[in-house]
């Protein structure tokens, strides 16, 4: 899967800098440029079509949720989160109108800026396995938030979310043929044994389904796919 670029547009060079090292971190994630005011955000923009924009509130030449809509309006494949220190309620109403993807307050602490930038890839896999959606799928996709506590509630021990979110969006790219824990460990980058332990969970709760795959060599082998509708 292609890298997600992002572009930070951020006038505190530490902060920026910060929300840099995080993307960094996270695999699937690159950082195409950062932009310090309202005028260099717009010429970035253009250069870089970024499909993803950390948006702060306050500038020194304009401000954020005017730039949001600005993304809107002229960039509208981008998507927006805001990562900033405004609290007013009104703000906050405003961003979630222009569409943002997450709203989060400074200062950022990297476990909630991971979960964020998980959820966004699973969103993002989601769509590229959906042609012509029904209402569950619509469903999934705008209200997936309270559907996602209840699920992680009943993790078992032995099983991180984070993880499995990462492996519930992996496993789309096997859709059809199916794949074995050996192969989808290395995939994955993680052992057998562990590939096994998460898959077998998800067959557990019907979100993937396992069957014996007899090759010509050798005992055969559980082969876990996606379910299909």
């Amino acid at each position: 899967m292609q890298k997600i670029r992002v572009l930070i547009m951020e006038d505190d060079f530490r902060v920026a800098d910060i929300n840099k090292k995080f993307t960094e971190r996270l695999e699937g994630f690159e950082v195409c440029g950062i932009a310090s005011t309202i005028k260099e955000a717009k010429e970035k923009l253009l250069t870089y079509k970024p499909d993803l924009v950390f948006l702060d509130v306050y500038f020194p030449d304009g401000n954020g949720i005017d730039m949001l809509w600005h993304i809107r309006n002229h960039h509208r494949s981008t998507d927006v989160i805001l990562i900033t220190a405004a609290k007013e309620i009104e703000t906050v109403q405003e961003a979630i109108r222009g569409g943002v993807i997450d709203y989060i307050i400074k200062p950022v602490l990297f476990e909630r800026f991971e979960k964020t930038l998980a959820k966004y890839v699973e969103n993002r896999l989601q769509m590229t396995t959906i042609d012509d959606v029904d209402q569950e799928d619509v469903d999934q996709l705008l209200h997936n938030k309270r559907k996602e506590l209840a699920y992680e509630q009943e993790i078992p021990k032995g099983i991180d979310p984070l993880t499995l979110k990462k492996i519930r969006g992996e496993i789309s790219a096997f859709t059809g043929q199916g794949v074995t824990a050996e192969d989808f460990g290395k995939h994955v980058g993680m052992s057998r044994t562990t590939a096994r332990r998460y898959l077998e969970y998800m067959v557990s709760i019907d979100s993937i389904t396992a069957e014996l795959a007899y090759g010509q060599v050798g005992r055969p082998e559980r082969l876990y796919r996606i379910n299909e509708k």
